[in-house]
């Protein structure tokens, strides 16, 4: 049973309020971007609500600390051979690791990463998954849309400004290559709703499958099934037989560690759990919630959540499961009940855990609607207008997924920022493309689903967070389906269930071109998605000249290798 858990953040929004409100103003009806300006305070562990001049309940869509800080990292993809859970196999990755190398940087960093295509016959993309891009939809990631991809050989650098914390991931957006390895963890530094002493990092939990994802895909395709994957990893490890290893870590009783836990899997939901632990939760994706307790959390593809766990003082186990269990209602796997890490209490233990965890109910949805309430209360406005957006599917040989009766395929030369920057102001069809003009107004949408099928749908949009209005099964009816217009939660990744609805609202604050999709892998490549151009005329101005430069230049480059020299065709939508 899930129930709410208030923490006091005295420290954090007692003081502020006492010294900046005026004195005929209560306190009951503070605005947090007053409260963002309050004297500096560290973030410490007993303080983790503040970050110097700003705090927890800084508006952080309207203001970011200027740190005047800029990262750099440098990512190779490669293609080679790998044993996540002990069976070798070939493997996409970054660095020649699964998971990639850590990217981190504090809220108001700069992010410059350069990424080399080391592949020999495929071009990649890689998207920062959760991240805003205010201002750089350039560097978004996705082929198709926001660049043409990378030629083999060739190095792109995407620049972009960390405007919000927390936890997330990068990836490749090209086709299905993240399903094979090419996926990477990011931890955006940043106060936090209740306090921890250690952060344990970021956890993906992924399913894997001992050959690649793009040899299955001409079967998933032609079946209109979801491929049974062997196993699944927990930050790309796990056993398989007799060989791989688990995670592992270490509790120290007494002490609060903080989890950040990401699902990285092509199709797979899990439930997150430790054996005879509780957790509090503080954020999902990168939006910090009033905390509440649970001792599980049901994750779906491409969502995040971060928790507090506090290690037992009175434990009666030296080792203890973690485990990422798969929700086999959802679809099959061939290890569902073997996706296992441990917790131990005594670091020299190498016994093999004995505990045991309550029976859970084996579900694909969401965490439950009324505890995801974040932190810092957002109303939607009630004067958006609404478009209606109806899931489909078709199936003439190949499965099809469809929007409004149209499936995505994207020109990987010819993609939608370029059309753009070139004037061409009429988009293909099948570029499925909804254009929003006017700046600054609310947007609705319904999203249903007609499809008949079975699978729950994680839709995830780029380039903002979602205002969650209402969720559930059946077609949305306004005459029976009360929206929730007052602080509802907010996220890019939420589910759709079969023959469900979601709607969802946001606001047109960020010119761009923007993606939302089916986080289901197979389900993008099978065309499940649509594309929001915010602002068209605005777009071109918001690409600096080196920029434009960049993305010129990788058009270019991908031509010469697309018409001379490749080796395959495209196969699928093409993200």
């Amino acid at each position: 049973m899930k129930n709410f858990f208030f923490v006091s953040l005295v420290s954090c929004i007692g003081l502020a309020t006492a010294l900046l409100l005026p004195k005929n103003v209560s306190s009951s009806t503070t605005s947090p971007s007053l409260q963002a300006r309050r004297p500096s305070c560290a973030n410490t562990a007993t303080s983790r609500c503040c970050w110097g001049n700003y705090s927890i309940d800084t508006n952080f869509y309207e203001e970011t600390p200027n740190t005047g800080v800029t990262r750099e990292y440098w990512l190779n993809v490669q293609n080679t051979t790998l044993a996540p859970d002990g069976v070798e196999r070939l493997t996409l990755n970054f660095n020649g690791s699964i998971p990639g190398p850590l990217i981190t940087a504090d809220w108001g960093d700069n992010l410059i990463i350069h990424v080399t295509n080391n592949l020999e016959h495929n071009g990649t993309s890689i998207h920062w998954h959760g991240m805003r891009q205010l201002g750089s939809n350039e560097y978004d990631g996705v082929p198709g849309v926001t660049q043409c991809p990378i030629a083999p050989g060739d190095t792109m650098t995407y620049k972009f400004r960390v405007t919000e914390y927390g936890s997330t991931w990068y990836h490749s957006h090209h086709s299905i290559q993240y399903g094979d390895g090419l996926y990477g963890p990011i931890i955006l530094n940043g106060p936090a709703t209740a306090d921890y002493d250690e952060d344990l990092g970021l956890l993906t939990l992924s399913d894997w499958g001992h050959e690649s994802v793009s040899a299955l895909w001409d079967t998933v395709q032609a079946t209109a099934l979801p491929a049974t994957l062997e196993n699944g990893l927990i930050n790309g490890k796990n056993t398989y037989g007799n060989g791989g290893s688990r995670y592992e870590t270490v509790f120290k009783a007494g002490t609060k560690y903080r989890i950040r836990i990401v699902n990285t899997a092509m199709e797979g939901h899990f439930r997150f759990a430790i054996d005879n632990h509780t957790f509090t939760v503080i954020a999902n994706d990168l939006v910090p919630l009033v905390p509440y307790e649970t001792d599980n959390v049901i994750i779906s593809m491409g969502q995040r959540y971060d928790l507090i766990v506090e290690a037992k003082t009175n434990q009666t186990a030296d080792n203890y499961w973690l485990r990422a269990i798969w929700q086999s209602t959802c679809n099959a796997n061939g290890n569902p009940d073997g996706i296992l890490g441990i917790v131990r209490y005594n670091a020299a233990s190498t016994a093999v855990p004995t505990t045991t965890g309550p029976s859970y109910p084996d579900a694909c949805g969401d965490e439950p609607y009324v505890s995801l309430v974040p932190h810092l209360p957002l109303d939607v406005g009630r004067n958006g207008t609404t478009s209606t957006l109806e899931l489909g599917a078709t199936f003439a040989g190949i499965l099809k997924w469809t929007i409004n009766n149209s499936s995505l395929y994207l020109n990987w030369s010819d993609p939608t920022n370029l059309r753009i920057a070139n004037g061409q102001a009429v988009f293909p069809t099948d570029y499925n493309v909804y254009p929003l003009p006017t700046p600054n107004a609310w947007v609705y949408w319904v999203i249903n689903d007609h499809s008949r099928g079975f699978p729950y749908h994680p839709m995830h949009l780029h380039g903002h967070d979602t205002f969650i209005l209402a969720q559930g099964n059946g077609t949305y009816s306004p005459s029976t389906v009360k929206l929730n217009f007052h602080n509802p939660p907010r996220r890019d990744t939420m589910t759709l269930a079969p023959g469900g609805y979601l709607v969802i609202a946001f606001k047109t604050d960020n010119p761009g071109s923007w993606l939302m999709h089916c986080h289901v892998a197979w389900h993008a490549s099978e065309g499940l998605a649509v594309q929001f151009v915010e602002r068209e005329k605005e777009i071109p101005r918001t690409i600096k000249a080196g920029d434009l430069e960049v993305f010129e230049n990788t058009c270019e480059r991908w031509d010469e290798y697309w018409n001379g020299r490749k080796v395959y065709v495209q196969g699928d939508s093409g993200i």
